[in-house]
């Protein structure tokens, strides 16, 4: 009898160590895509605004891992009730429950990645002409709680939860999340210099480094693999794993079928291959797959990427004809994508229903949207959220950070 006892110790430990590996693991690929986020916009943006696009994405990391760790994780999931609306606000990320799978603080690591990737979305919309410290001060504020409350509704077992809402990885919680965030800052700051011309045309502003850009999206699209894999929790038994294993086709399947369908739409539109355009259809893939990677067969996984390959064309033109300007294509990528990722989670998975998906896309955009204009609002008003024309025309690299990402010439004076 004890040599069961220790038999059955001894399993449970493993299964512990190997779940809590996994999901570190799992963070650690999620946090890789900080850097698929930096390489992207700094390959979509102008090279006078490249330093500064860079910086805005260590700093955001860094704002977000350390805002999240002294309140948003206690926001989102310590003592809060089970399908309330209004979270406990406390401090750190509370205490190890007995008879967890995992260890917390390896539950705390794949949160916060998360937090960091839904503010990532909003510095490549917001790029060329945004103020580098009116961002930061929103990254504070949108990472300590305007993304935890929501993750309470949700995740954290909130009102959202207990009314069926599905969202596997975060299609509506992360990335439209973002993107609400993202569409409340341009519209109050406006569009670039020169982007649109007084008889409504849209003046192309090319990237200045689509190698870079593609580094990017391959980099974000490694990562998923750790953002959607990892949400299922566990791995130690067989049917997690196989759940996993899924999980990881399904998601390399959308990106595939994603970037496949955004080729053949500039073709037939443009007759050419359009690079950035492929590089956000196989993201729009990406993000669609995330509010369910698991439920959809092989092949439905497939045209939930045709589908969202070939919307992110439309959605980034048509916000440029409506004058929103996002000279990355983070609003179309991630909150159009992200809302079409949830619509479809009813087409393979019973336990969801349409007006349910509804119902909470509508209450996170709005929570996250009205709460973002809200901050946005105070910054404008006290500090100012655009830089000066001046600043804009010479580049922010210039005025924020004092360093060229690609200095044209370096003067060095000989030694006497």
């Amino acid at each position: 009898m004890d040599d069961l006892t220790k038999l059955g110790l001894t399993v449970t430990e493993l299964r512990f160590a190997l779940d809590t590996f996994y999901f570190l693991i799992s963070g650690a690929l999620v946090m890789w895509m900080a850097a698929g986020f930096a390489m992207l916009e700094a390959g979509l943006v102008r090279s006078k605004n490249t330093t500064e696009i860079l910086t805005k994405n260590v700093c955001l990391y860094s704002i977000a891992c350390v805002m999240y760790l002294i309140v948003g994780y206690n926001i989102m999931y310590v003592d809060n009730g089970e399908g309330g609306w209004l979270p406990s606000f406390g401090s750190l990320i509370g205490s190890q429950a007995d008879g967890a799978d995992h260890a917390l603080e390896s539950d705390f690591f794949f949160q916060v990645v998360f937090v960091a990737t839904a503010m990532s979305i909003v510095s490549g919309a917001v790029a060329e002409r945004m103020k580098l410290w009116a961002f930061l001060a929103f990254s504070v504020f949108m990472t300590a709680v305007i993304y935890p409350v929501e993750g309470y509704w949700t995740w954290g077992g909130g009102f959202l939860s207990e009314a069926g809402f599905v969202d596997f990885a975060g299609s509506g919680i992360v990335h439209m999340a973002g993107a609400a965030a993202a569409i409340s800052g341009v519209l109050l700051l406006g569009a670039r210099k020169g982007k649109y011309g007084a008889n409504g045309q849209v003046n192309p502003i090319p990237g200045s480094n689509l190698p870079m850009a593609t580094l990017g999206m391959f980099i974000l699209w490694m990562g998923w693999f750790g953002f959607n894999g990892g949400s299922q929790l566990l791995l130690s038994d067989a049917e997690n794993a196989s759940a996993v294993a899924k999980i990881f086709v399904n998601t390399n399947s959308a990106a595939a079928f994603g970037a496949i369908s955004a080729l053949i739409v500039c073709r037939l539109i443009w007759g050419k291959a359009d690079l950035t355009m492929i590089l956000n259809g196989a993201l729009a893939g990406l993000v669609a797959i995330t509010a369910d990677p698991l439920s959809p067969s092989l092949a439905m996984a497939g045209v939930i990427g045709i589908v969202a390959g070939g919307v992110v064309v439309f959605s980034i033109v048509a916000f440029d004809r409506v004058k929103i300007d996002d000279p990355v294509g983070a609003i179309s990528v991630h909150g159009v994508a992200g809302l079409l990722g949830l619509m479809l989670v009813p087409v393979s998975n019973a336990d969801a229903s349409f007006i349910t998906q509804l119902y909470g896309a509508a209450v996170i955009f709005a929570w996250v949207f009205l709460a973002s204009t809200v901050v946005w609002l105070g910054l404008k008003a006290t500090m100012g959220i655009r830089v000066t024309e001046e600043e804009e025309y010479n580049g922010m690299d210039a005025s924020d950070c004092g360093i060229d990402a690609y200095p044209e010439f370096v003067s060095v004076k000989s030694g006497s």
